[in-house]
This record gives C-alpha cells, sequence and structure tokens, in this order.
C-alpha cells in the first residue's frame, strides 16, 4: 500500500497537469515553437564543425546583413557600421586565420550607462563593429541548437516569440483562476553570470573546442571604462548579440525546474512571474525557487523587487491587469509615468528648434509607443494624451512668439479676431496658461496640417 506521500504527490501532479491543459496555448501539442530555428536536429556529436559553418560565406552574408540593420555606435576602435564593409575587406583574411587556430582575441566593450526609469543605471557594453559581426554569425549557428530545446515558457529574446506573448499567456493563467504571482527579479543578472557555470551549459551541446575558446574570449575579452580597462570576472555585457542566447542558456535551468516541479509561469529574460493559486503558495514558491536560483545558478534575486501579490498590483513588461474574470490587460501606472515624462522632456519649452523638428521626433516616439502598448486596453488613454500633447505643443509655440507684435501677427493670421489678438499678445499669463487660450487658435487641424499623428487614430487602426 502507498505512503501518504506518495499519494499526495501523485495529487498535485494530476492538479498540476489539469491546470496546464487549461491553460495552454491553442495549437500547442507539446512542443516547442514552429519557427525554423527551432526545428533544426542538435545532436552534441555534430557540433564540432561549428567553426566551419560560422564562417560559411551565406551564414557571414548575413550577419553582415543584420548588423548594417542594427546599426549602432562605434566600439572602442571607432570603426563605425559605415566602415564595416572595407574594414573587412582589409582584415579579414587575418581575423580569419586566427579563428581557425583559435588565436583571435576579441577588443574590450565600450561601457555605456542608461538611466533606468526608477533610478540607477542600466550598464551596457559595446563591442567593437567586427566583435558584433563576428557574435552575429556565431549566433546564427548556435541558436536553432539550443533554441529547439527552450521552454514553451520562455519569451525574451526568440525568435517567433515577443513580449506581447508572454503578457498574454499570463493573461491565459489568471483566466484560469491563478490570481496570486511570484514575480522574482534577479538583481544585476547580466553583470552577475557566473562564466564556469555558463561555460558547463554551452558545452553540453556545443564540442567544437574553438568556439568554446572563442565564446570564453568574449567572456573576458574587459571592459574599458573612462579609459582604463576594468577585468570581467563575471558577466555577460548587454549590447553585444551573443548576449541574450547565452542568457537563455543559463536560465533554461530554471525553466526546467519550474516545469519539473509543476509550476505554470512566464519568463522574459530575468522577468520571472510564477503563477499560483493562493498566497500561501506563493510564499512557499518564492522560498524554495529562490534557494535554487542562488544555490544552482549563483544568482542573487532582489528581495525588495520580488514580491508575492496579485497581478493587477505588479507590473509585467509594462503591462499590467484588471481583477475582473478576464484580466484584461491595461497600462501599469509606471509605464504611463515613463511616458509622460518623455514627452514633457520632448516639449520642454526652453528647447530651442523648429517645431516641424519637434513634431519629427514626437511622433517617432509615439508611433513606436503605441505600436508596443496596443495590447492594452488604452483608448481612453490615448484620447486624453492626445489633447495633452496638443496643449504642450500650444505651449511651446507660444513661447517661441516671444515678442507682442509677433503674436499679434501671428495670430491674426490663424484668423482671430483684432482685439482678441491684442487681448491675448499683451496677456501677463504663463504659456501653459496660455496654451488653454489659444485651444480656438491652433485647433487640432492645425497639428494635423503639420504633421502630428494622433495616437487614437493610431491605436484604433492597429487594433
Amino acid at each position: 500500500m502507498r505512503s501518504y506521500e506518495e499519494q499526495r504527490q501523485q495529487k498535485i501532479s494530476q492538479e498540476s497537469s489539469r491546470q496546464r491543459e487549461a491553460v495552454k496555448p491553442s495549437g500547442y501539442a507539446g512542443a516547442p515553437s514552429s519557427s525554423s530555428a527551432q526545428i533544426v536536429p542538435s545532436s552534441r556529436k555534430d557540433q564540432n564543425d561549428l567553426l566551419e559553418r560560422m564562417l560559411e560565406g551565406e551564414n557571414l552574408r548575413l550577419a553582415y546583413k543584420r548588423v548594417v540593420q542594427n546599426g549602432g555606435a562605434p566600439g572602442v576602435d571607432r570603426v563605425t557600421v559605415a566602415e564595416l564593409q572595407a574594414y573587412l575587406k582589409t582584415h579579414w583574411d587575418a581575423v580569419k586565420a586566427e579563428l581557425l587556430t583559435g588565436t583571435y582575441r576579441p577588443l574590450p566593450v565600450k561601457r555605456v550607462e542608461i538611466p533606468k526609469p526608477g533610478g540607477g543605471v542600466r550598464l551596457l557594453g559595446i563591442p567593437t563593429v567586427m566583435d558584433r559581426f563576428l557574435q552575429q554569425a556565431l549566433l546564427q549557428v548556435m541558436n536553432p541548437i539550443f533554441d529547439a530545446h527552450f521552454s514553451w515558457y520562455s519569451y525574451g529574446f526568440r525568435q517567433g516569440k515577443r513580449a506581447h506573448d508572454a503578457v498574454k499567456q499570463a493573461q491565459t493563467y489568471m483566466q484560469g483562476g491563478l490570481r496570486w504571482v511570484v514575480d522574482m527579479d534577479l538583481a544585476k543578472f547580466f553583470d552577475r553570470v557566473n562564466h564556469d557555470m555558463l561555460m558547463a551549459r554551452v558545452a553540453r551541446k556545443v564540442t567544437d573546442k574553438r568556439v568554446l575558446r572563442l565564446i570564453r574570449a568574449y567572456l573576458n575579452a574587459g571592459i574599458m571604462a573612462d579609459g582604463a580597462l576594468e577585468k570581467t570576472v563575471e558577466g555577460t555585457p548587454q549590447g553585444g548579440p551573443l548576449s541574450p542566447l547565452l542568457a537563455n542558456i543559463l536560465l533554461d535551468d530554471l525553466d526546467k525546474e519550474l516545469t519539473k516541479r509543476g509550476l505554470l509561469f512566464v519568463r522574459y529574460a530575468d522577468d520571472c512571474n510564477i503563477f499560483v493559486a493562493s498566497k500561501r503558495a506563493g510564499h512557499r514558491v518564492m522560498e524554495s525557487v529562490t534557494r535554487f536560483v542562488e544555490g544552482k545558478l549563483k544568482l542573487n534575486v532582489n528581495r525588495e523587487k520580488s514580491s508575492v501579490d496579485r497581478p493587477w498590483n505588479r507590473k509585467f513588461l509594462g503591462f499590467s491587469y484588471l481583477r475582473d474574470k478576464k484580466a484584461t490587460i491595461r497600462l501599469a501606472p509606471q509605464t504611463l509615468s515613463r511616458f509622460k515624462e518623455k514627452v514633457r522632456e520632448l516639449t520642454n519649452r526652453t528647447r530651442s528648434m523648429p517645431m516641424e523638428s519637434r513634431i519629427i521626433q514626437l511622433n517617432r516616439y509615439l508611433i513606436g509607443w503605441i505600436g508596443y502598448f496596443r495590447l492594452a486596453a488604452a483608448k481612453n488613454h490615448c484620447e486624453k494624451f492626445d489633447k495633452w500633447i496638443r496643449r504642450r505643443l500650444r505651449m511651446c509655440q507660444w513661447k517661441q512668439w516671444k515678442r507682442v507684435r509677433t503674436r499679434i501677427r501671428e495670430l491674426r493670421a490663424l484668423g482671430v479676431t483684432e482685439w482678441a489678438c491684442f487681448v491675448m499678445a499683451n496677456s501677463r499669463r504663463g504659456a501653459w496658461e496660455m496654451s488653454r487660450n489659444t485651444n480656438n487658435a491652433l485647433p487640432t487641424s492645425y497639428w494635423e496640417a503639420k504633421g502630428l499623428k494622433s495616437m487614437l487614430s493610431r491605436y484604433l487602426e492597429l487594433c
């Protein structure tokens, strides 16, 4: 007769299976993504010629095309993307020979600090254009080997998967009744990756020692900061094409562990959300998974940012949810705050620039922003933002009409009555207050003629 513990484990396994069936994506048959990058065989014994496949002409041409498309700043050697072709003609034979003999040594990456919305900075490492080209070529032959075995519920930096898919999967879990989330944040993940553990996981499927030495050389290339070279004993700097794949290789062990435990999760890079049915279960999962991450993967969990909470109280990839049965996707409050900060920066009246240039910059940001956040229920937000942005532009326009005679002339040209021109032009009120009074003189049609894009129109078009 089976023990109580065996019966309990079987019951938990059956319950987990029922929950998994309830939240599987449509068309899922236990197989990973159907993208072309995931159906390539990945036998370990077939990877001894990986470097030769990396250096094949077609693979290199594709890598060059993608590096040029991505653009980006030059590295420590100051060679730009536009100069890459000429640089390759001069140096390629020597670089290829060093790659084949295993003696190639990449240059250090250039450190760049990007401010984080919540404070602090994110450290980026920009490799040279040549190293970006080589990393891209290596990525294209390594990705099919590893990606086919990654978890279905890992969405970050993978072909055929997007952040929107991760947000929708989390919504599906909530619709299935899992209304608590273990929101786990890894502290400075890309800066804390253990090189030995990462290389051991790469070596599970790659036997070409030349490729392993090349990857190790990139990890140990060092960082150039303020003219001084810093050694890199841990971490995989963000900024190179290969870093996202290496991050997924390491975190795949976390995915496998969560799957083995029967937990339902969504992971996008180092953002991991685990969905459970109760707060008590959430705290138990948080404690056990934290032990695994810190003990087995040698990574640090940021306990200040990690939490067990209701999903609608948390932010995931810029989105949040309503507490209704459909778990409607909405914009997170932090996302709205960052949007307003950016628009205020672009429409700062102290920035002296032509209105046409200001609108071009604004359009570029607005269209990109709404393209990503179109997944959320944001119709009312878009309508309010359109009105607010037009008012801020009227404020900038009023500021540019500094002199009274200029204001009279411009208002008269816009068809404002003569007495109103004199009253408004001589007003002592500030630019923000006058942006309300010039609403009729500078209506929506005026800004449409100037080329300003409507967020609401774009949102409705996308939806």
